[in-house]
């Protein structure tokens, strides 16, 4: 059904210890810091943000591949974060994750068919002709041709390589897809030809799709929402329209400064930040963008900012207004 909710994530963490030597106590990195979103069959939502925003994190998350500090992670009604290893390897088919460097992420050794029936294998207890013709089937579906089955990795160019890689995710038929960088190792008209397909599955398959990047340009030519990170917190959130057209936060109003406009006719003032990123390990008080805001007030670096509505947007900001 178009349109359902496929995850939940309420006030999702993940923390990490790091050793600061043999006689102090561990620093904590707090990666994430209480996100929540839901994902909806059918539709995208996007995570963007600086290096170091959370977004690599929320994506281990998502996928289960690590277990979150605190909060919640409910698939099909369950919450992933109370189950065993072997409770939650049930659901890892259905999240699967299409990484920035398909090269990276195809073995060299390993023929492309092979490849893409390994998921079978491992998953199910499909006979070899069935993984086979499931194989040739799906690299039918991302547009290439049937000769492609038993070629290599490095016989393949960048643009076919990330469409192996979209089919090796689809093998076990996944209702959510994490697209970690899917296409920023990519030249531009490679670029777009990846975007093109993923919209066609997506309307094909009725996948949810959870988008990372930080082109925003990308973004708002695949987004049905957008989650705006900074320093492991989501600032803002609200659907593509609104976040572009009308952003309320004062990073994300920096941020789409930064994005290049193909109109020359249109008067854009640019948007500079103040300093460099804080540490994770030691963020600042408050909210944790007062350093670097032109708007600060005295309470900014005094109390964290709640998540509230202005707008039409999901904001955590105590200066933003309608």
């Amino acid at each position: 059904m178009k349109n359902e909710i496929v995850l939940q994530a309420q006030n999702l963490a993940r923390h990490y210890d790091v050793s600061r030597g043999a006689f102090k106590s561990p620093a904590v990195v707090k990666a994430l810091d209480g996100a929540t979103f839901n994902l909806q069959r059918g539709k995208t939502l996007a995570v963007v943000g600086e290096s170091g925003c959370g977004k690599s994190t929320l994506a281990r998350l998502v996928t289960l591949i690590e277990r979150p500090t605190s909060g919640s992670l409910n698939i099909g009604g369950v919450d992933m974060a109370k189950l065993s290893d072997n409770e939650r390897r049930k659901y890892h088919k259905r999240v699967q994750i299409v990484f920035q460097d398909p090269y990276g992420s195809l073995n060299p050794r390993q023929k492309i068919g092979h490849a893409l029936e390994e998921p079978l294998l491992v998953n199910t207890t499909q006979s070899k002709a069935e993984r086979e013709k499931a194989a040739r089937d799906m690299l039918a579906l991302v547009g290439l041709r049937p000769e492609h089955y038993d070629r290599y990795p490095h016989m393949f160019s960048g643009g076919q390589r990330q469409r192996i890689a979209v089919a090796r995710a689809l093998m076990l038929d996944p209702e959510i897809l994490v697209l970690d960088e899917p296409v920023s190792a990519l030249d531009v008209s490679i670029q777009a030809q990846i975007l093109n397909l993923l919209v066609e599955l997506q309307e094909r398959l009725e996948l949810a799709y959870l988008f990372i990047s930080h082109d925003l340009s990308v973004v708002h030519h695949i987004a049905d929402e957008v989650m705006v990170m900074y320093l492991g917190v989501p600032v803002e959130s609200g659907s593509r329209d609104t976040v572009f057209e009308d952003p309320k936060h004062p990073y994300t109003q920096a941020l789409l400064s930064a994005t290049p406009v193909a109109d020359p006719f249109k008067e854009k003032r640019r948007i500079v930040l103040k300093g460099e990123l804080p540490s994770p390990m030691n963020p600042p008080s408050g909210c944790t963008f007062h350093p670097r805001c032109s708007y600060k007030i005295d309470v900014c670096p005094k109390v964290k900012p709640e998540i509230r509505t202005v707008g039409q947007s999901l904001v955590a900001c105590h200066v933003a207004k309608e």
